[in-house]
């Protein structure tokens, strides 16, 4: 039987405005005495901006969050927990209506079923002060956790106006990945990429190659990142990152036009850039190869 690895275990599905669905298998049931593994799933949200308010680029800014909430406790296998990867909130450099903005966000998606939600700050949550408020109302901007055999790492890139995660947080990552085996299965988290995909719209981290220095030598890890409001599937070494789309509105493909700004909103095609996102693999000539289709929907 072959070797268990991230391409046999690994489907992600997004729903509706959602973002993705990510299905995993982490080996056998658990067994008396060891930690709980076996299939489950979890779903990423993103860039949900709530205090976004342009009617030019989605009229439905107050109601778009609700709509995936909808979406999310109207699934007939609800996921073990959902993580927000970050631009809960829009930007805003008043820190009273920072935090009242975070505030309603929580209070708005308190109404999920699930009740297991993690977070990470976007740079809109968290530049402007170093990520003080929304550590009062979320916590920790970077952490790990387990569940069911894999190894699960929260980064936060955004909390330094830079966008870099730090030389604390990199050696706080490497103590982590130190305790783990190079087989172990792991999925990172963070807002922006870790690779340069468009360094002159900010989408990169200054020293994310050395957080991927720090992951090159693990056989089965996958990042999933926000920020730029679409998906991107890129590989680097034996990494595989995808991004998500965003729950306010798409963002035009990197260095596609002169500058970063939100595509119109388009009254033929309500909600395009916003749709399905689908991944998963297939078994083709004795190895699984992952493919993505997105599906817009209105």
């Amino acid at each position: 039987m072959p070797k268990v690895n991230r391409r046999d275990f690994m489907r992600l599905m997004g729903l509706g405005t959602i973002g993705g669905a990510v299905f995993m298998s982490s080996g056998a049931s658990a067994m008396p005495g060891k930690k709980e593994t076996g299939d489950f799933y979890f779903l990423q949200l993103t860039d949900t901006h709530w205090g976004f308010s342009d009617p030019k680029v989605n009229p439905d800014f107050k109601g778009t969050l609700l709509k995936a909430v909808r979406q999310v406790n109207a699934l007939k296998l609800q996921p073990d927990f959902i993580m927000f990867t970050g631009d809960l909130t829009h930007t805003t450099e008043d820190a009273a209506e920072r935090k009242r903005r975070l505030l309603e966000f929580r209070e708005v998606i308190k109404h999920l079923k699930v009740k297991r939600l993690m977070f990470i700050p976007g740079e809109h949550d968290a530049s402007l002060d170093n990520g003080a408020v929304f550590k009062e109302v979320f916590g920790p901007t970077h952490y790990s956790f387990e569940h069911r055999g894999v190894h699960f790492l929260a980064l936060d890139n955004v909390s330094d106006p830079s966008g870099s995660l730090g030389e604390a947080q990199l050696n706080w990552l490497g103590g982590e990945l130190k305790k783990l085996d190079a087989d172990a299965r792991i999925v990172v988290f963070t807002h922006r990429p870790l690779f340069d995909l468009y360094p002159q719209w900010e989408w990169a981290t200054p020293d994310g190659a050395k957080a991927l220095e720090l992951l090159a030598p693990f056989n089965n890890v996958t990042v999933f990142y926000g920020h730029i409001h679409q998906i991107n599937a890129h590989v680097t070494g034996r990494i595989q990152h995808f991004s998500s789309k965003g729950l306010m509105y798409p963002l035009p493909a990197p260095g596609s036009q002169p500058k970063r700004a939100p595509v119109p909103w388009n009254p033929a095609i309500p909600y395009r850039g916003m749709g399905f996102r689908q991944v998963q693999t297939d078994l083709k000539d004795g190895e699984y190869v992952i493919t993505e289709t997105p599906l817009h929907r209105g």
